[in-house]
């Protein structure tokens, strides 16, 4: 079963959408954690950017940061908001 997006097509979508020049999700393991925590977001109750559909909090949340509705925050911005 092939899922849609693929990681690479949800990489570039997050890169493009981040507005930084260097790219922020590199890896895995920043697309992981960011759908993540969008999901339990939303099963925390906030309200989905995009339309639900029926479907579940990740795959959701995944949909969200392939449209640019989420963005991913590099460390450096992170640490900045704190």
């Amino acid at each position: 079963m092939m899922l849609r997006p693929s990681f690479n097509e949800l990489v570039d979508a997050a890169n493009k959408y981040s507005g930084q020049e260097e790219p922020v999700v590199e890896s895995r393991y920043s697309i992981v954690i960011a759908a993540a925590k969008r999901a339990r977001q939303l099963i925390d109750g906030d309200e989905p950017l995009v339309d639900p559909k029926g479907r579940k909090p990740l795959s959701i949340a995944i949909d969200e940061i392939y449209q640019g509705k989420v963005q991913i925050l590099s460390e450096d911005d992170n640490a900045d908001i704190d």
